[in-house]
């Protein structure tokens, strides 16, 4: 089994497609500024060329690590790795892995099910982790539920990306 980069670099793309739609004043941008109390001129004076870059960068290895969310599998082989013979195509786990493979490696791999299992993700860390935050830093609800939102389409988009085309 190998990584798809081409799928993985367009996957990171994402968030900063998404970004643009969701953050735009005519969306949720408005209320957005508003919540961190940004004003035009802040967001303008800041260096947008840095931002999008790490931006991407850390889109790549979200996009990345989202492989092993959405492809069951990737987890066969973090199990049988330690048998001997595992890098033998020839040995016994070697056919075994092939055989499996050929029977069971195409399922579950769908845009629907990488995007359920995407959604998922975004129930279970991103909301964890971003509500936690959000508490301790006294922002509302609507400051969580503009920011869950925009993670929850990314993910849900990257996570059906890359089930279907790696």
């Amino acid at each position: 089994m190998h990584f798809n980069f081409l799928a993985i670099a367009l996957a990171a793309l994402i968030p900063l497609i998404i970004g643009f739609i969701w953050y735009h004043p005519k969306a949720f941008g408005t209320a957005w500024m508003k919540l961190n109390n940004f004003t035009e001129e802040q967001l303008k004076s800041s260096n947008m060329i840095l931002i999008f870059g790490l931006t991407l960068i850390l889109s790549f290895l979200l996009a990345f690590n989202m492989n092993f969310v959405v492809v069951h599998q990737y987890h066969i082989y973090s199990i049988l790795v330690d048998v001997p013979g595992f890098d033998d195509p020839n040995s016994e786990i070697g056919i075994y892995l092939a055989d499996f493979m050929n029977a069971y490696g195409n399922n579950f791999r769908t845009f629907k099910h990488g995007a359920f299992h995407g959604a998922l993700s975004a129930f279970f860390f991103v909301l964890p982790v971003l509500g936690i935050n959000s508490l301790f830093e006294r922002k509302s609800f609507k400051y969580i539920a503009i920011h869950f939102g925009y993670w929850f389409f990314c993910l849900m988009l990257m996570g059906g990306m890359i089930c279907a085309w790696v």
